[in-house]
C-alpha cells in the first residue's frame, strides 16, 4: 500500500465517515472539546516518546503529541477546518483504509473516534497494520456508560451512546498483541466536553452547544431532547438534583466509563 492520498470517504456530504454528521453537528466542536491537559499526559505517556504518530479520526487535533512528527488521517471537511493553525493539516482519508506503508510509524492513536467507523475491527487492523509499537485508542467502556447520573434524565441519549461504542474486549480482539486497559480518572473541571466530563457540572449540560459537541444527543428526536432539558433544568432549579447527586460537586474526579486502551504488537519471532 502506498502512501498516495486516497480522497474517497463514506458518509455524510462532509465527509464524516461514521453514523453521525460532523458537517451539522461539528461547527463548534473545538470551543466544546478543547483537550484537558491530564487527559492529555496520560495518552502521551503511552505513546511512550513516539517520534512518529498517526492520528486516526484526528477531528481537530486534540490530544496530539507536541514532541511528535503527527499524521491527522480525517474524513470530515468541517473537522479538518477546525485544526489550529499550530498543527499540520489532516489527511482526508478514513480508518478502514489508511493509505500507508506497512510499518511506517512508530505509534498510533485514536481518541474518541472508534465509534464513529463503520467497520471498527477494520480500522483497527488498519491501525496495527501500519505501526510498529504502541496503537493507543482512547474510548469508553459501553458497559459503564449507564451507571453517570445523566440516564436518570436522559436514557436515550446514554443508551444511544452504550449501543454505539464498541466492547472493550472487540477493540483488544482486534489490535491483537498485548493489550492493557487502563480507566481514566475525569476531572471535575475537564475542559473536553464529553458528557461525563460534566460530572460534577450539570448547568453545562443546559448548553445547546455542550450537548451539540456530545454526537449522541443528534440521534434522539430534538423534541425528546428538548424535553430532557427541561427535566433536567427543573431538577437543578428546584435543588432535587442537588439532593440525589450533588456530592459530585465535591468529588476531585470521577471513575466513570472513559478507558485508554494501549496494545503492544508480538515480539517478532527470530
Amino acid at each position: 500500500m502506498t502512501d498516495a492520498l486516497d480522497q474517497t470517504a463514506g458518509g455524510s456530504a462532509d465527509g464524516s465517515a461514521g453514523d453521525a454528521d460532523y458537517g451539522v453537528i461539528g461547527g463548534g466542536y473545538s470551543t466544546y472539546r478543547r483537550p484537558d491537559p491530564r487527559i492529555a499526559r496520560v495518552v502521551e505517556d503511552a505513546l511512550g516518546g513516539a517520534r512518529t504518530v498517526v492520528n486516526v479520526g484526528a477531528g481537530a487535533g486534540s490530544y496530539e503529541p507536541a514532541g511528535a512528527q503527527v499524521t491527522a488521517v480525517e474524513p470530515s471537511a468541517a473537522m479538518r477546518a477546525q485544526r489550529p493553525v499550530h498543527l499540520a493539516p489532516a489527511i482526508d482519508g478514513t480508518a478502514e483504509r489508511l493509505p500507508f506503508d506497512d510499518g511506517r510509524f512508530d505509534a498510533a492513536m485514536t481518541t474518541f473516534s472508534v465509534h464513529q467507523w463503520s467497520d471498527t475491527a477494520a480500522g483497527l487492523r488498519e491501525m496495527r497494520r501500519v505501526t510498529r509499537g504502541p496503537v493507543v485508542v482512547m474510548t469508553c467502556d459501553p458497559t459503564l456508560v449507564r451507571d453517570f447520573w445523566l440516564y436518570d434524565y436522559a436514557p436515550l441519549v446514554l443508551d444511544t451512546e452504550a449501543r454505539r461504542y464498541p466492547a472493550v474486549e472487540a477493540i483488544t480482539a482486534a489490535l491483537g498483541g498485548s493489550c492493557a486497559v487502563t480507566p481514566v480518572p475525569i476531572p471535575a473541571d475537564c475542559t473536553d466536553g464529553f458528557n461525563e466530563a460534566y460530572y460534577a457540572r450539570p448547568e453545562r449540560l443546559l448548553d445547546p452547544g455542550a450537548r451539540q459537541a456530545c454526537s449522541a444527543w443528534s440521534f434522539v428526536p430534538q423534541d425528546v431532547c428538548e424535553r430532557y432539558t427541561g427535566e433536567l433544568r427543573a431538577a437543578i432549579a428546584s435543588g432535587a438534583w442537588d439532593a440525589r447527586h450533588g456530592a459530585l460537586r465535591r468529588r476531585p474526579y470521577l471513575d466513570g466509563s472513559l478507558v485508554l486502551i494501549r496494545s503492544m504488537p508480538d515480539p517478532v519471532a527470530p
